[in-house]
């Protein structure tokens, strides 16, 4: 859950000379920042351009005259749905740190940090095998999601990403300490995998599409990154390097874990874990970590927001605005973590609409768009129409699992299927 294949240090780094204040992050990124012929940038030219910057810039020198007229709606378009991922990313947030606190009997989600306050009274300091324990909630989940608003809302006011790298760091010892802890646990004892079966069912697979394009999906940070490297020419190495150490993370997990708990898998892994202090603790870490890493993914979509709506106001207010815009923005995070109280269903339903056409669609469709009339190669063209087609089924069939899954009673949840939220 909390490894979600992003550098947060990079990304905060990456991000700190852009947001200053709001009149200057929507005046930073101008047509006029060209770089000279022969320097190192970006191949449209531009400095400092975000991901629908970058889909404008690029229908703007397309062949088709329809588009190049209608440019400015790609930006629109990548804008919002980045909003949409990112507010997504946060609401989902604002249901793992809940339910870290709290989580109600037979509820199947994708937390890390279930039944901290309900299980206290039964943690003992002998690591035994998990039993499964049925508590009666001392409080309703919207009481600890309404408990953890106000701190989330003075957390977003800090606008100097230099200050929420140091907790980002935080976040990033305390995560690898929890999967250090992780590991150390499932690898002990694992029986023979010869009953276990080798492929879940169809529907779960769909679920499992909208998961890990919401797990691996951050393609809005590709361009920013790549404009603050000092040898942007090495972006590829580092991009490559660090997700194929993600996935290889996140394929070792899921197989071993599944491997150790079979068809007892939780929708997290941690729900497996022994109910004792040390396995605590790790669940622990993994709140510290998503409560700091919030901030990070909400810059996102309010960077997008605040300055239109600063642009709207005098001087005076802008501040007022400012602040009010973030504290409205994190209040419906929280609303709808308490309307959809399902997070493997809203990671999957969030990933399937929004990320797939982010991560999949959309930047094949503008390779064949763009390099159609440049002597494109078949292969090219083969691989983005493959590319373009898988995400569009995805999003077509994930978002409709999803959707039939909320609406289902919830002792029908497909999250312990077959582990593959694990």
């Amino acid at each position: 859950m909390s490894l979600l294949g992003r550098n947060y240090n990079s990304e905060l780094n990456s991000l700190d000379n852009r947001s200053q204040s709001p009149s200057e992050s929507s005046s930073s990124i101008t047509s006029e920042n060209v770089h000279p012929a022969g320097e190192a940038g970006l191949s449209l030219q531009k400095t400092f351009v975000n991901y629908g910057e970058a889909t404008m810039y690029s229908l703007e020198t397309c062949p088709n005259t329809w588009l190049r007229t209608h440019a400015v709606w790609g930006r629109y378009t990548v804008s919002f749905l980045l909003i949409i991922t990112q507010l997504g990313f946060c609401s989902v947030y604002f249901m793992f740190m809940a339910d870290n606190l709290q989580q109600q009997p037979h509820c199947l989600s994708l937390c890390a940090l279930c039944q901290m306050v309900e299980e206290a009274h039964v943690t003992s300091n002998i690591c035994q095998p998990r039993e499964i324990l049925a508590l009666t909630p001392i409080l309703d989940i919207r009481f600890y999601m309404l408990t953890i608003l106000p701190f989330l809302i003075l957390l977003v006011f800090i606008q100097n990403l230099k200050v929420l790298s140091v907790f980002s760091t935080l976040a990033n010892i305390t995560t690898v300490g929890s999967m250090a802890l992780i590991f150390e646990y499932i690898m002990q004892g694992i029986p023979y995998p010869s009953n276990l079966p080798l492929m879940a069912n169809w529907k779960t697979f769909l679920l499992f599409f909208g998961t890990a394009i919401f797990t691996f999906e951050g393609v809005g940070m590709v361009l920013p990154l790549k404009n603050q490297m000092k040898h942007p020419q090495q972006f590829s190495f580092v991009l490559y390097l660090g997700m194929s150490i993600v996935i290889i993370l996140y394929i070792f997990l899921g197989t071993l874990g599944y491997m150790k708990f079979g068809s007892d898998t939780q929708a997290s892994i941690t729900l497996n874990l022994p109910n004792c202090w040390l396995y605590q603790s790790v669940k622990l870490m993994y709140s510290i970590g998503i409560f700091f890493t919030y901030a990070l993914q909400f810059h996102v979509p309010a960077e997008i927001i605040i300055p239109f709506a600063v642009s709207q106001v005098s001087e005076s207010w802008a501040l007022f605005v400012d602040l009010s815009v973030r504290s409205g923005l994190v209040c419906l995070t929280c609303v709808s973590a308490i309307l959809i109280p399902r997070l493997d269903l809203v990671i999957s339903l969030v990933g399937s609409v929004s990320s797939s056409t982010l991560a999949l669609i959309i930047p094949a469709l503008l390779e064949i768009v763009i390099f159609y009339s440049e002597d494109m190669s078949c292969v090219t063209l083969a691989k983005d129409i493959m590319i373009s087609i898988l995400g569009l089924l995805g999003c077509i069939f994930g978002t409709y699992q999803a959707l039939y899954e909320l609406t289902q009673p919830i002792n029908h949840s497909m999250a312990n299927s077959t582990g593959v939220y694990a």
